[in-house]
């Protein structure tokens, strides 16, 4: 299988690429999901000169199996579930309740880390795009327009490397517009698609953040 990606970096500059229309609009903010999507929306917000936040979203593991997604939750007490992966594996409410307990702990423990004394993004009346490295079942990215939506915004852009093409067809009837720079029909996993695909840490999220928020203010 051929890598469509170098590395974040360049996964970011090439979706910054087909974000062109979006370049120079006063009303654009880019919200980076971390850790993964940071980097990748911190090169599309210095393409489009556009501020960059973090929108912290936490994936709901299954116990057992921590990759697959029973669902999500975010800021705002937004929670969504997949009822598929929920059916199939007969999984009780208080399971769900007690994982999203544990993330939600993590979630405020991210929002503190990363931001700090910044102050988050105003939403209202904004073109939100949100920005993470790829998508496979949509849970994380769908928690995350959930809970944005909740603050008013003007539109909602998804925006992502490398997606399967079920799941963007899905978030097309949630949001204004998806944008996917590659739509595998073998999508099997975000990180297939990347040569290089290390974990970001919590500290490369706080530089990237900290250096466009000082662009930002120079005026780059």
């Amino acid at each position: 299988m051929e890598r469509a990606f170098r590395d974040r970096m360049e996964g970011g500059q090439r979706l910054a690429a087909a974000l062109q229309p979006y370049a120079s609009d006063p009303s654009v903010v880019v919200l980076g999901l971390p850790r993964g999507g940071v980097p990748v929306a911190y090169e599309v917000a210095s393409a489009l000169h556009a501020p960059l936040d973090v929108f912290v979203v936490r994936k709901l593991g299954v116990p057992g199996h921590s990759e697959l997604a029973m669902g999500a939750i975010a800021r705002g007490g937004v929670r969504v579930i997949n009822p598929d992966v929920v059916a199939s594996l007969n999984i009780p409410q208080f399971t769900m309740d007690a994982v999203a307990e544990r993330e939600m702990h993590e979630l405020e423990r991210r929002e503190r880390t990363y931001r700090g004394d910044l102050p988050p993004a105003n939403l209202s009346r904004r073109t939100v795009i949100l920005v993470d490295d790829g998508l496979a079942t949509g849970s994380t990215m769908r928690a995350a327009v959930a809970a944005v939506r909740q603050y008013d915004p003007a539109r909602i852009v998804v925006a992502v490397p490398v997606a399967a093409k079920e799941t963007c067809e899905r978030l097309r009837r949630e949001v204004d517009d998806v944008v996917s720079v590659v739509m595998p029909q073998d999508f099997h996993a975000v990180s297939l698609w990347y040569r290089e695909f290390t974990q970001t840490s919590d500290g490369e999220v706080r530089r990237l953040l900290v250096a466009a928020n000082a662009a930002g203010a120079r005026g780059d």
